[in-house]
């Protein structure tokens, strides 16, 4: 069963960096999704879809799908460059501000 691994994006609903920091191990499924007529959800038949696995290198991913015989493909992140000022948020409030400060 094919599997992929990355390193999951940062939430759009949070400015912070929590829980992208690890690696991701996820069964690609191989039937398509169904959606119930009745509730609308979507179901799926299978149950490997639902695995996702947890690991704290690229390295140990690899190693354990290498293990299991899990055919698994890596998907590299793509870097951010972060997004720092120089004075921070608190440089908005100082007492020796350049420019004069209005609403």
């Amino acid at each position: 069963m094919p599997a992929r691994i990355y390193k999951p994006a940062r939430n759009a609903m949070q400015s912070g960096t929590a829980r992208t920091k690890h690696w991701v191990l996820e069964f690609v499924s191989e039937t398509a999704r169904e959606v119930d007529p009745l509730m609308g959800w979507t179901s799926n038949s299978d149950t490997q879809a639902q695995v996702r696995l947890r690991f704290s290198t690229k390295e140990a991913a690899l190693e354990y799908a290498r293990d299991h015989g899990i055919d698994a493909v890596v998907q590299e992140p793509q870097k951010r460059k972060p997004n720092i000022r120089p004075g921070g948020y608190g440089d908005n409030f100082a007492t020796n501000r350049r420019q004069v400060w209005t609403h």
